[in-house]
């Protein structure tokens, strides 16, 4: 099964998984079977995967209801015609943390709709969605955290960062939050990553060409995951 992390470039450890491919679920793949409720506490962190090419409407459900459990999310997805993904996440577990990494690779029209809910105080969400736009493409990331009433010590952490490989490439950023008690920390931030002229030069003198240029820096893009 490592073929799929290698493929995917999904950092795999000792975790307990449920795996997506293609927007279907890979009981071969899984170590639990497909849920939208995690209400048992694990010895091991719980791993969700979902990688591949989607179209159409896509949804991934994460309701946390168990205290002291860390939940890890890896997305790795693409699309060549349009399509829509939307991640909906509720931590209603105490001292529980779920933590993603979502990689968006748009060639065509991608909506993303990612909400945050903390409905229980010393929760914890943070998430890092990086979207690369190609050629004529047409991107829009909506991100909400929410904090419910009586919800204190929170950690809410929603990152936007885009890459677009041509002009004609275009991404939009909405962040939102609804925040009705004092978190512990509550974050949105949003920049749009590019390779500046003395850079790409300096990659020409090497020997590389335009296209190999832009490689490096789709390379780059996707390999920075060093803020959580």
């Amino acid at each position: 099964m490592s073929y799929k992390w290698d493929k995917f470039n999904i950092k795999t450890f000792d975790a307990e998984t449920i795996v997506y491919c293609d927007g279907f679920f890979m009981s071969e793949l899984s170590t639990l079977d497909e849920t939208d409720i995690i209400s048992k506490k694990y010895d091991k962190p719980i791993h969700i995967i979902y990688v591949g090419k989607i179209s159409g409407e896509n949804t991934i459900n994460i309701n946390l209801d168990v205290d002291n459990q860390p939940v890890f999310l890896s997305v790795n997805i693409e699309n060549d015609f349009p399509a829509f993904l939307n991640i909906f996440i509720k931590n209603a577990g105490k001292n529980s943390e779920i933590r993603g990494h979502i990689l968006l690779k748009n060639k065509s029209d991608l909506s993303v709709k990612i909400i945050g809910e903390h409905t229980a105080p010393n929760t914890g969400i943070l998430l890092q969605t990086k979207i690369i736009g190609f050629k004529n493409s047409f991107s829009r990331i909506s991100g909400t955290a929410i904090i419910h009433k009586d919800c204190e010590n929170t950690t809410s952490d929603i990152r936007f960062s885009g890459h677009t490989t041509d002009k004609s490439a275009k991404i939009r950023f909405i962040p939102a939050q609804r925040i009705q008690s004092v978190p512990k920390i509550a974050e949105h931030s949003a920049y749009m990553f590019h390779i500046d002229d003395e850079q790409e030069n300096y990659l020409r003198s090497g020997g590389l060409s335009g296209a190999e240029v832009k490689d490096v820096a789709v390379e780059s893009f996707i390999n920075d995951f060093s803020l959580f």
